[in-house]
């Protein structure tokens, strides 16, 4: 077939220099979306995701918090029987006594209430204290919101506690709560900026809690401003089940994680940071399992089926409020990943074994009942990634090897 001479997409060109200039105009025209996609949606945030985030008042925290935490978790299973599967005990019993709280947030929020300004300044001292000591993995404060009538006490709170801390402990962040506005971000941005040490770099996550958070006055979300406002500081974008569902005048007996409100809240929430590196959190119960042996089951049977009703739905880490609620936590992930390990091991090992062409890749689906494309390989990946780290799996179990685990 002869080839076209001429102009090409308005370039003039050679017939045999045709594929050569019409790459570099694509380039051309590409250059600005390209640095957009790469600007604002880099990927999956590297290392681990906890499991959860604990929530205690400011007033609260004492040294050996987290091991006191897996302690009467351990206890509420000795006194009302295991909310699990036999063959789980070992291995939660044992994440209770060395890992119990993956992530701790000191709250200066709605848990602590208001204080007297001298009262608040000396937990904040005493929490950085608290906090240098690094009582979990992940850890940090929730301060008062940017509203004009707490703005001033949030301001004051983590001046004297960043200036008590002297350095930014690994994995720490801010939460700031009830954000209704890209302005806020930007103004907690310029606060990070204002109060940080010279070394180191202050991370927050924000706190869905408002409707307007969701639904801006314009008709648009402002999660995907917020998120970008951050210029990468914003790790995590949490729901607030209460106060979302209080602001949407849902009555207080169904306020919950499932409410269907909730649900398109977070499901908002995960395509607004999809591909951003910012992590969606879900929130928490309060139904607590606290009482007779009747009333803590029931209540362990709801956190198990939340919990897992929201794994299933791709939300990896969510809150809890009482350190009952420990075991369930860990038995819903547990046996989320478990059921889920042989069957994302044995479909990825195929896919490995079959990527290079595509009789390779007929014979994987033959053996396994499914055409798996690369985004599936790295959603099965990312999957037995996160089975191993918190403790769900190890390696080698259910035909796992470290092969798997390398980022695809």
């Amino acid at each position: 077939m002869q080839q076209p001479t001429g102009e090409f997409l308005g370039v003039p060109r050679e017939p045999r220099d045709g594929a050569r200039v019409a790459a570099s105009e694509l380039d051309r025209r590409l250059a600005a979306a390209d640095g957009l996609l790469r600007d604002r949606y880099p990927g999956e945030r590297p290392g681990r995701q906890p499991l959860h985030t604990v929530y205690v008042p400011a007033d609260r925290v004492r040294t050996g918090l987290a091991q006191q935490w897996g302690e009467q978790a351990l206890a509420a299973v000795a006194e009302h029987g295991l909310p699990y599967p036999e063959q789980l005990h070992e291995r939660i019993s044992r994440k209770l006594a060395t890992e119990p709280i993956e992530d701790l947030r000191v709250d200066f929020e709605d848990g602590y209430g208001r204080r007297e300004d001298t009262t608040e300044d000396a937990h904040a001292r005493s929490v950085a204290a608290f906090l240098a000591a690094r009582p979990a993995p992940f850890l940090g404060v929730r301060i008062k919101s940017l509203e004009p009538d707490t703005r001033p006490r949030a301001l004051r709170t983590l001046d004297r506690l960043l200036d008590a801390l002297g350095t930014i402990p690994p994995n720490f962040v801010i939460t700031l709560p009830k954000v209704s506005s890209v302005a806020q971000v930007e103004a907690l941005v310029w606060l990070c900026r204002h109060l940080e040490p010279a070394a180191g770099q202050l991370r927050f996550e924000l706190q869905v809690e408002m409707p307007q958070a969701i639904l801006g006055p314009d008709g648009g979300c402002p999660l995907p401003a917020m998120i970008h406002a951050s210029q990468g500081r914003c790790v995590g974008l949490h729901y607030g089940t209460y106060d979302y569902s209080a602001a949407l005048g849902v009555a207080a007996a169904y306020q919950s994680m499932e409410h269907p409100a909730a649900d398109h809240a977070k499901q908002v929430m995960q395509v607004a940071a999809a591909g951003t590196g910012v992590h969606v959190v879900d929130g928490s119960t309060n139904v607590l399992p606290v009482g007779d042996t009747d009333a803590v089951r029931a209540a362990w049977a709801l956190h198990l089926r939340l919990v897992r009703r929201s794994l299933e739905r791709g939300f990896y880490q969510g809150w809890d409020l009482h350190p009952a609620q420990l075991p369930t936590r860990y038995a819903a992930a547990y046996t989320f990943f478990r059921d889920g390990a042989a069957s994302a091991a044995t479909r990825l090992r195929a896919w490995l074994d079959g990527r290079d062409s595509a009789a390779q890749r007929d014979s994987a689906a033959r053996g396994t009942g499914y055409l798996d494309e690369p985004a599936t390989a790295r959603a099965l990946s990312g999957f037995l990634r996160r089975a191993v780290a918190c403790g769900a799996l190890d390696v080698g179990e259910f035909g796992t090897d470290r092969s798997m685990l390398e980022p695809l």
